[in-house]
């Protein structure tokens, strides 16, 4: 097959994909069921405590954490599904990344809350980040799985998505560290 025939081949089964997206959505997670309003809650819920709780003084700072998490759990989560190691059977629209009320909302601030508290309890922020991985591996996500909402398959355990959970909040750490140290430092003018 030539170049162009692959894409157009993938293009194909792309519009089927949607078609097919699109269906199941209108037949078994649109906002007639259960499912629905469980993901819905996942996004909003979170957002609601996030205007509550965030700390106003390190906005930036705590949204930076939160966004990167997001960031980082989408594409990991996007690579698992198109590899076929994990799926989510429900989404809120089938047009946006199947899990996006867990990886847009309720994983980044979690972890966000973990962050902030760390930093104002000088708690050890590795060893509390090491305990929320666990409980969203060992407990979140076999509640997802037994209630239909996620399928983890092909050689994929919790302890991967501890092990991720935990690479993924700790690359958070690191980078926002790291911007943190950065805009912070005395710049020479150079303009």
């Amino acid at each position: 097959m030539s170049v162009k025939e692959y894409w157009r081949e993938i293009d194909s089964l792309s519009k089927e994909v949607s078609t097919l997206f699109n269906s199941f959505w209108h037949e078994y997670s649109n906002w007639s069921h259960w499912q629905f309003w469980v993901l819905l809650f996942f996004i909003l819920f979170p957002l609601i405590v996030l205007l509550i709780k965030l700390d106003k003084e390190n906005t930036f700072e705590m949204l930076f954490y939160a966004f990167t998490v997001h960031m980082l759990w989408t594409y990991t989560e996007l690579s698992l599904i198109r590899l076929g190691y994990m799926d989510h059977y429900y989404f809120i629209f089938p047009f946006l990344p199947q899990a996006l009320g867990i990886t847009a909302s309720f994983l980044p601030i979690s972890f966000m809350f973990v962050y902030q508290y760390c930093k104002y309890s000088k708690k050890k922020f590795v060893v509390w980040t090491l305990l929320l991985s666990a409980i969203m591996s060992f407990v979140f996500a076999p509640i997802e799985q037994s209630i239909g909402l996620l399928n983890i398959s092909n050689g994929l355990t919790y302890i991967y998505i501890f092990v991720i959970d935990f690479v993924i909040a700790v690359s958070a750490y690191c980078l926002t560290k790291f911007f943190c140290k950065f805009y912070k430092s005395p710049k020479p003018n150079t303009f």
